[in-house]
């Protein structure tokens, strides 16, 4: 008889809970959207930040790159924490931090204590990110179902990076503190509608939680991820030494995955790598976002201090990145089961790589209509290629291992977030410096100054005045847009490349 009670209130609360899995989605998607926005957000605020708080070029370079430097070595771990202690608890416990971090940013009295917050916004973000994945994965059962959250999800990935610049641009008006203080009130609302809507996830106890594993992850990855971009920027140390810290992040890797293979329960499921598919989808978020993040960086800088937009405009002028971003991930759940992974994925990557072409001959001159069409066309490329990993990684494991996935693809897309900042942003300054001539009546020390940056030399070019100051910025802008040619035809050889390898590697 007991039985008979309890049957009732077992069944009738599945369909209960799948009947909100939208309204889920929903809250998964705005989380994610305020986390990728701030991946972004200061691309269009540097100026303004620079201003106020006159951070040097190097720190100006982590107080752009720490965020996605400290997400990427945390996902996997959190993602694993996630699956055995519970997924909604660490989505909380995310908010909270970072809330708190969002404040003292805003605040920030200094350069260091920027770059401190900063950090902090990346371990809140690193404990959210991988559950929202994870829990799609969990609430959408039909594939069919998924392929639709999957798209909606990537496409507020996308369009989180490429509206970070857009919010940036319109609270920066107001005041630079506003691009994080906004983070604020809206965990206020998400926090409440986490807790009644968020699944509880079955924590896993029989899982035993490896700290060796853990350790060696997050250092190897954060080592890994330093040394190169110190290799690049040489802004902390020598080359020989960011060397040395390339070599121990891979050495340390190696043990991880030498332990992984030794354990009955591994820290992460690296067999999930001999699937194909699934390596082919993590190399291509990879790639993707590394083109995608840099290069919005590069091109927010071009048309601020090249063709003098200001923040707002600028902002604007990247709308119809967004927009397409959005549409790409929406229709992409459409292609995707007419054409296969391997002709969405490599057919996104291709047409992101013709979209870039044109930059090719730009000078300081206005491109208004051109530039609309290749936003179109990265934005649209970018979503549909990502869309179709995200698909492939997340249906390629069980419910059980979901967090660990998603950790995974989460960390090639803050990886590739973070170098590709820092490994594009290196390849413009390394041809931008050389590329500066001397200007008559501009000292020494000035000259070195304006050869840091674009917006050093704009800097040093309203100090001095005149017709002196106006040819040290137009010598300084022509160099940037042929440091920017420079970069550009990395990026699409590198995009060329992986769609060649996608469609050669994949098997549908």
């Amino acid at each position: 008889m007991t039985v008979t009670q309890s049957a009732p209130p077992v069944r009738t609360a599945e369909p209960e809970r799948h009947d909100q899995r939208w309204s889920v989605l929903v809250v998964l998607c705005l989380s994610l959207l305020l986390i990728t926005v701030d991946s972004t957000v200061l691309h269009i605020a540097v100026p303004a930040l620079t201003a106020a708080l006159e951070p040097s070029a190097v720190q100006l370079l982590w107080i752009i790159d720490v965020y996605s430097l400290v997400v990427a070595p945390l996902l996997v771990m959190f993602g694993t924490l996630g699956d055995r202690h519970g997924r909604k608890r660490l989505v909380l416990y995310g908010y909270v931090i970072f809330g708190v971090a969002s404040a003292v940013a805003a605040f920030a009295p200094t350069p260091l204590v920027l770059i401190l917050a900063r950090a902090l916004l990346g371990v809140g973000g690193a404990m959210v990110m991988p559950a929202t994945l994870s829990l799609i994965r969990q609430v959408f059962t039909d594939r069919r179902e998924r392929a639709v959250a999957l798209g909606v999800w990537s496409a507020v990935a996308a369009a989180g990076a490429a509206v970070g610049p857009l919010v940036g641009g319109l609270l920066v008006n107001l005041w630079w503190g506003a691009v994080f203080l906004v983070n604020v009130p809206i965990l206020l609302v998400l926090l409440p509608a986490a807790v009644r809507l968020l699944p509880e996830s079955r924590a896993r106890k029989d899982r035993p939680w490896d700290a060796p594993s853990a350790v060696l992850s997050v250092a190897g990855v954060l080592a890994l991820a330093f040394g190169l971009k110190e290799a690049g920027s040489g802004s902390l140390m020598p080359l020989w030494a960011a060397a040395l810290t390339f070599l121990s992040g891979a050495a340390l890797l190696v043990a991880f995955v030498r332990r992984q293979t030794r354990l009955r329960s591994p820290f992460l499921d690296l067999a999930l790598f001999a699937r194909r598919e699934f390596t082919v989808g993590v190399m291509g978020v990879l790639l993707g976002v590394f083109a995608l993040v840099g290069l919005q960086l590069m091109l927010a800088q071009y048309l601020q201090l090249v063709l003098g937009d200001s923040p707002l405009r600028a902002a604007l002028r990247m709308l119809p990145l967004v927009v397409s971003a959005v549409l790409g991930g929406l229709a992409a759940a459409h292609i995707l089961p007419r054409i296969g992974m391997r002709a969405t994925m490599s057919g996104g990557l291709a047409l992101v790589a013709l979209a870039l072409t044109p930059t090719l001959t730009w000078g300081v001159e206005n491109h208004s209509v051109m530039l609309a069409v290749c936003f179109v066309g990265i934005g649209f490329g970018v979503q549909v290629a990502l869309l179709a990993a995200s698909d492939t990684i997340m249906s390629s494991v069980p419910e059980s291992r979901a967090g660990g996935a998603a950790a995974i693809e989460e960390t090639a897309y803050e990886l590739g977030a973070g170098l590709g900042v820092a490994a594009l942003g290196t390849i413009t300054a390394l041809a931008y410096a050389p590329g500066v001539p001397a200007v008559p009546g501009v000292p020494a020390g000035g000259m070195d100054q304006a050869r840091q940056s674009l917006a050093s030399a704009a800097h040093v070019a309203a100090e001095i005045g005149g017709a002196t100051g106006g040819a040290l910025l137009d010598a300084a802008r022509w160099a940037f847009v042929n440091a920017l040619h420079t970069t550009v035809v990395v990026s699409v050889v590198l995009l060329g490349l992986t769609a060649a390898a996608v469609a050669v590697l994949s098997r549908d």
